[in-house]
């Protein structure tokens, strides 16, 4: 399982956790909760059944864990606008942005999606471990008027990924079946008398939706999901192959990809950086690094012998040591190991490059190449 990037004292459970529990999924702590890793019932089941479920038919993921903090008040777009690095700007209300949060010194301490609500209320979606972080820094220094609220206890969040999910949707009611959702934009859908959120978002680089729901009544919207996404060949999936998926997307995961130590131009993510904006943490950090261009700078690695990389491997090149994974896996897609690393940008490597990873002793060459490791299907 990936590492997370604070140690979080009190293990704490999915308002869902007896519906995994039922589906015979095995658990692991993640970000300070207890989240089931991979299901198996009735012989089915399993990180790689459940990757492959998703890259060809469609999973269903509980990812409660995942923080959930509103601000909200007069001007709460623009104050965050002045904290987080993405531009705000550049959406609009019903839209939903990739953005990160950074200390001063250009190091990331969370990324998030923020949801636009409208220009005095804008809905976070941090990471476990850092939810509170993040909350904590906006409230310091939110000005009157404006609260910082932590409905992490007030929600789940569920994740309907792969190319049934648009079926899925309709058939439990969530979205009309001629309904096109664009890209990072959000609707709020009738259900059973409340109210989902529901976003053309998700981290598995399949086309997918995540569904922000109030946790009364996600008992039933989770079984619904599931008997659909049964029907259409689908499964329950884990973080086990959530893990596995986003790697072949090489999307970046906190706490290995992204870090207080990895700044956004090192992971690849100066896209999320609002560069002519004013005001954001971290911004002359971040524009002294662009103007300087970064020391180091994330590429893929795809193993072309027997073996898989892990994170905090190190990367060679003929003699020289020129930079260390960050996160690795088993392509249950390519049938060979990959991997994230950051490699130094004074190595002068480029895609199609050789380069051996040190996997416990032994040798593992791969080759070079710019992430994604799969096509993306996610507009």
């Amino acid at each position: 399982m990936p590492r997370v990037s604070e140690t979080v004292s009190e293990t704490r459970r999915s308002p869902l956790h007896d519906h995994h529990v039922a589906l015979g999924a095995s658990f692991a702590p993640f970000g300070g909760w207890e989240m089931p890793v991979q299901y198996s019932r009735d012989g089915r089941g399993g990180t790689v059944a459940e990757h492959t479920a998703t890259r060809e038919a469609v999973g269903l993921f509980d990812v409660s864990h995942l923080g959930k903090v509103r601000v909200h008040g007069p001007g709460a777009a623009a104050f965050v606008d002045r904290c987080l690095t993405n531009s705000l700007e550049r959406i609009v209300p019903g839209k939903a942005q990739y953005t990160l949060c950074c200390a001063e010194d250009g190091g990331v301490v969370d990324d998030l999606i923020l949801y636009l609500v409208g220009p005095d209320e804008v809905f976070a979606v941090p990471n476990a471990a850092n939810s509170a972080g993040v909350g904590r820094r906006l409230a310091e220094v939110a000005p009157d008027g404006i609260a910082v609220d932590d409905e992490h206890d007030a929600h789940v969040v569920l994740a309907v990924q792969g190319p049934a999910s648009p079926a899925v949707l309709a058939e439990v009611g969530l979205l009309a079946e001629d309904a096109e959702l664009d890209y990072m934009a959000f609707v709020d859908a009738e259900w059973q008398g409340g109210f989902v959120r529901v976003c053309r978002t998700g981290y598995t680089g399949e086309r997918g939706y995540e569904l922000i729901a109030p946790v009364a009544g996600a008992g039933e919207l989770w079984d619904a999901l599931a008997a659909v996404v049964t029907e259409r060949g689908g499964l329950p999936a884990g973080l086990g192959a959530r893990d596995t998926l986003r790697t072949e997307a090489g999307l970046p995961l906190h706490g290995q990809d992204l870090g207080p130590d990895i700044t956004p131009l090192q992971a690849r993510c100066g896209f999320a950086v609002g560069w002519k904006k004013p005001e954001f943490w971290g911004r002359e950090a971040l524009l002294a690094e662009r103007e300087a261009g970064p020391r180091r700078r994330s590429w893929g690695l795809r193993a072309t012998g027997r073996g898989v990389p892990r994170g905090h491997m190190t990367v060679r090149r003929g003699d020289d040591t020129v930079g260390e994974t960050t996160s690795g896996t088993f392509s249950p897609t390519l049938k060979t190991g990959i991997a994230l690393a950051l490699l130094d940008t004074a190595a002068g490597l480029d895609e199609g490059d050789t380069v051996a990873v040190d996997v416990r002793g032994r040798t593992l060459e791969c080759e070079v190449v710019s992430p994604p490791f799969v096509p993306s299907h996610v507009r």
